[in-house]
């Protein structure tokens, strides 16, 4: 008799300190997370492409990103055996379907990012903060 694999989908507690769902919280909503599910929403792109698309990253936190990204199921990575290396990445169903998640949030921070900055500045100078850069 064959054993059967059966996977038991147990939802997480977030507000729980103990539950794993917490970490994969974290690594799925970091900065380069979710700019990386948003430049491969449409696109199979390789690393150098990626990084000019996202911006501002640096290679080794894009490649940290990129490797949790893959063990976690939201991408998939393609290594050519060629001269110079050529390696491709893009988004599996789940990582479309995080994406989907994440859109939402990306386009309203993009309509509100100038009332966002008028608060950050309305507080600065109401609390005598240093405005950030």
């Amino acid at each position: 008799m064959a054993n059967t694999l059966q996977q038991k989908y147990v939802r997480g507690e977030l507000l729980n300190a103990n539950c794993p769902s917490r970490d994969m919280l974290k690594r799925v909503t970091s900065r380069w997370s979710v700019l990386v599910l948003l430049a491969l929403k449409q696109d199979t792109l390789r690393f150098s492409e990626l990084r000019r698309k996202i911006g501002g990253v640096s290679e080794r936190m894009l490649a940290q990103t990129l490797r949790h990204m893959e063990q976690d199921g939201y991408i998939r990575r393609k290594a050519y055996d060629v001269v110079p290396p050529h390696v491709e990445y893009w988004l599996t169903p789940l990582g479309y379907e995080a994406e989907r998640k994440v859109i939402g949030l990306a386009d309203w921070l993009e309509e509100n990012v100038s009332v966002i900055q008028q608060h950050r500045d309305n507080f600065s100078r109401e609390h005598g903060v240093p405005e950030q850069d």
